[in-house]
């Protein structure tokens, strides 16, 4: 049942993924919050389909924690569904992302209407320096600033290094800086076909203030709340 329901799943995510790819070039000429409120219906339909066809449902904690201002989100990566998840519960958002993805036909050409800070990994200090300038113009425009610290999706269980490249934006621009745990690996695996049912967990940590904290010191904090609310999960 498992693997009809996954297919399912991913044989409606083809037919709907050019439809709005379609509808997100369409929006070019919006004023980039707008296109993000149209384009992130995707992201909507998604969920909604993880829950009646995967039966894959969703509790959030702390929900009260999430600020009224544009934030930087440090958030756990250990799926896809995070980054569709994201966009129900939290304001206008641009994530920071690796440019390939832009590259996806139909999927990358939507991205790339989301206003996305894309990097190129391997440029080192030009990529943080990428990310201080653009990030703060997003935060500006009224964008809060998705940053998956550990860089890459970690297996459920696991624990990646983080990255500091948050916590300096956040340092740079004084913006609170906002923790978030889940644990979407343990029905949705990276990388997996396979979506399990059950309730995916998203705990909202109480935002890190900048002010007086060098970059090190908001990323350890950050770090040391999303791993003990991961391990709370369990």
């Amino acid at each position: 049942m498992i693997v009809i329901r996954s297919l399912i799943f991913f044989l409606l995510q083809l037919v709907i993924t050019p439809v709005y790819a379609l509808i997100a070039i369409l929006t070019f000429p919006f004023h980039p919050v707008t296109r993000y409120r149209i384009i992130s219906g995707w992201a909507l339909s998604m969920m909604w389909l993880l829950r009646v066809v995967c039966g894959i449902r969703m509790e959030v904690r702390g929900a009260e924690n999430i600020p009224r201002q544009p934030s930087i989100l440090l958030c756990k990566h250990q799926s896809a569904w995070e980054t569709i998840a994201l966009q129900k519960v939290f304001p206008p958002q641009v994530w920071v992302l690796k440019r390939e993805l832009l590259w996806l036909p139909f999927f990358g050409w939507g991205l790339a209407m989301t206003s996305p800070i894309a990097i190129k990994r391997s440029d080192g200090k030009g990529a943080v320096k990428q990310l201080l300038r653009q990030g703060k113009q997003r935060l500006e425009q009224g964008f809060c600033v998705v940053i998956f610290p550990e860089g890459t999706r970690i297996p459920y269980g696991q624990r990646g290094k983080y990255k500091i490249g948050g916590a300096l934006l956040g340092a740079s621009t004084g913006v609170p800086v906002v923790p978030v745990a889940h644990n979407a690996g343990k029905l949705w695996g990276r990388n997996s076909f396979l979506k399990h049912p059950g309730v995916i967990t998203m705990s909202i940590g109480a935002p890190v203030d900048p002010a007086g904290l060098k970059a090190e010191e908001i990323n350890q904090r950050a770090e040391d709340w999303i791993e003990a609310e991961v391990a709370r999960m369990k």
